[in-house]
């Protein structure tokens, strides 16, 4: 099964993304970082993320999967590496977080859609499902083994750098064995030179793609992020705050993980179920932050986590079915590129706090998530979803 390697090698580049998250608050210690900054230090990695997507999807449809993946795979543990390197330097570490943002635009879109065309000879779906359990695997992985490296290891800014930096390397290694699956000519797609571009959106998806794609894409990061980081910035947490961090963020998406392959179960309600528990999770958030009690933020997490796997695994999925043949890469990238919207939901929740309180972000967002739910009940029972 040829398409393992692609997962591998998405997988690798994945756990390196969330690795810094539970070093925040070993930054904040060391610099006298505000909020905010953290925030905005967790957050740019955005700003380099998704110009990489919009570029890096389009170009992977002309060029081929190999030609763009390969290299941001190397670019990969090269950014791991900056980190590593940055020490107390706040301007580098902002500098090896929006690299680590162009590394992973470049390979998520591109490596999403080298699994899906990889898996076609499994059946609609298994594509979406297998990129959304490589991320999410990834992203889980990352931030629970650099917690408990960040609480207990000696050289906590550097060692969990090093260990994914080793990880990609095999990543690579499977990576440079997979076959491309653009057919090429001259190093450029068949039948594209000369003629028209394909539509990115085809007529009469538009409206689908602005109400059901773009807001479900955004859940999928927006969920997450918020337990992982706007939480444990505005709320206190108990025992030790790195190795707490650490383990909230591996649970939370770790569960992401888990409940990928319940996609081929659940079928064209998948985005519904993914939005009814992220608005859970966050009403549990909001309860949490409000009273400190912490099984709240215990159910928080997993809710949280497996509402953001679900719409992944729903979005790649719907992805795929509205992408003309030559666009996947391309659409893929607006998909992904709407995702990491959602990487913003912390700093604006910092932010309202500042004026408000934590709970009251929390709570809107729950509110907002459980609207979104309920525009998505037509559309699954017309089964376009």
């Amino acid at each position: 099964m040829i398409w393992k390697r692609a997962v591998f090698a998405l997988f690798a580049v994945a756990a390196g993304t969330n690795v810094p998250t539970p070093l925040l608050l070993v930054y904040q210690e060391r610099l006298g970082l505000s909020a905010e900054v953290l925030t905005a230090l967790f957050g740019c990695y955005a700003a380099g993320l998704v110009p990489a997507l919009l570029l890096a999807g389009p170009l992977s449809d002309r060029l081929g999967r190999r030609r763009v993946a390969i290299p941001g795979i190397v670019l990969s543990a090269l950014a791991s590496l900056a980190f590593a390197a940055a020490g107390d330097s706040l301007a580098l570490l902002f500098a090896a977080r929006f690299l680590q943002g162009v590394v992973s635009g470049i390979v998520f879109s591109v490596g999403s859609a080298w699994v899906g065309e990889l898996s076609v000879a499994s059946g609609e779906g298994a594509g979406g499902r297998r990129a959304a359990f490589a991320m999410t695997a990834g992203f889980s992985l990352g931030p629970l083994t650099s917690g408990l490296l960040g609480q207990y290891a000696p050289a906590p800014t550097v060692l969990p750098y090093l260990v994914h930096t080793a990880l990609v390397a095999v990543g690579l290694a499977f990576a440079l064995r997979l076959p491309e699956t653009v057919e090429l000519r001259d190093g450029r797609r068949t039948g594209t030179d000369g003629a028209p571009a394909a539509p990115l959106i085809r007529p009469g998806d538009g409206f689908l793609v602005l109400t059901v794609l773009a807001p479900v894409a955004v859940c999928v990061y927006a969920f997450p992020s918020t337990i992982i980081s706007a939480v444990p910035l505005l709320v206190d947490l108990p025992y030790g705050g790195v190795a707490v961090t650490g383990v909230l963020a591996g649970v939370t998406l770790g569960a992401g993980t888990v409940v990928a392959g319940l996609q081929r179960r659940l079928g064209r309600w998948t985005a519904v179920v993914g939005t009814g528990l992220g608005t859970l999770g966050l009403g549990s958030a909001a309860v949490f932050a409000e009273t400190g009690a912490l099984p709240w933020l215990i159910a928080a997490a997993p809710l949280l986590g497996a509402g953001g796997g679900l719409c992944l695994a729903a979005g790649l999925t719907l992805t795929a079915r509205l992408a003309p043949p030559a666009r996947l890469g391309a659409l893929t990238s607006l998909f992904l590129a709407c995702a990491y919207l959602g990487f913003a939901a912390p700093f604006v929740m910092a932010v309202a706090a500042r004026a408000t309180s934590a709970a009251l972000p929390l709570a809107v967002a729950a509110a907002a998530t459980a609207l979104l739910a309920a525009r998505l009940l037509p559309v699954a029972r017309t089964g376009r979803l």
